[in-house]
């Protein structure tokens, strides 16, 4: 087997690994919280917001802006998480090699 024949087959099977990588990431879930749990939200791996959850007792119309911190908060910190999942499970498959641009 030439050399160029196995580059191509490591490159394809990389390929392959990373499409599943994909599938893995967008099928996972991340919660996040906030003001100590009383807004919790569920974000997934494509980046979507699945679900929020807020204590009722929270819900003041005298105070709607403290909510709408707490929704916001809680939001960024499961958006974050679920870019750090899924840079977690690309650094898995490259060693920690960014791959940017050449896959």
């Amino acid at each position: 087997m030439t050399m160029n024949r196995k580059m191509m087959r490591q490159a394809q099977q990389l390929q392959k690994r990373m499409a599943e990588l994909q599938k893995e990431v967008e099928e996972s879930t991340v919660e996040a919280s906030a003001g100590g749990g009383v807004v919790s939200v569920v974000a997934n791996g494509k980046m979507l917001l699945e679900s929020v959850s807020i204590d009722p007792e929270v819900v003041s119309p005298d105070d709607v802006e403290m909510l709408e911190d707490l929704v916001t908060a809680a939001v960024n910190e499961a958006l974050a998480k679920a870019q750090d999942m899924a840079n977690a499970k690309m650094s898995e498959l490259t060693g920690g090699v960014d791959l940017a641009g050449l896959i």
